[in-house]
């Protein structure tokens, strides 16, 4: 719905290229690229950005933002037949008809 959404996730995803970028460059047996890149696929099966098959750092060079927009609340909603469109799906969320687990979110970044 709103620019400021794409333009944080794509910090995001040119951070975490970069990291990925920057551990490719070092050797195999380096401790730091065994270290940092383990955590930075952690935190992308976290997101739901990678498979645990896909563990691998050439895959997240090849993440787009659709791929972190599709993990949105908003999204979620719609895509699981909760809404009738995406824009039905962020009011439902606004107006605190979704919970996550036990908490109420009103956020569709959720």
């Amino acid at each position: 719905r709103c620019k400021r959404e794409i333009w944080r996730v794509q910090v995001v995803l040119a951070k975490m290229r970069k990291a990925a970028r920057t551990l490719l460059t070092l050797s195999e047996d380096d401790p730091r690229r065994g270290l940092d890149g383990a955590a930075l696929l952690r935190r992308c099966q976290r997101y739901g950005l990678l498979e645990s098959d896909k563990l691998k750092l050439d895959y997240i060079l090849g993440l787009t933002v659709p791929d972190f927009l599709d993990r949105r609340l908003q999204t979620l909603v719609f895509k699981h037949g909760l809404a009738k469109s995406i824009h039905h799906a962020r009011v439902l969320i606004r107006q605190r008809h979704i919970r996550v687990r036990k908490q109420v979110a009103n956020v569709p970044r959720f």
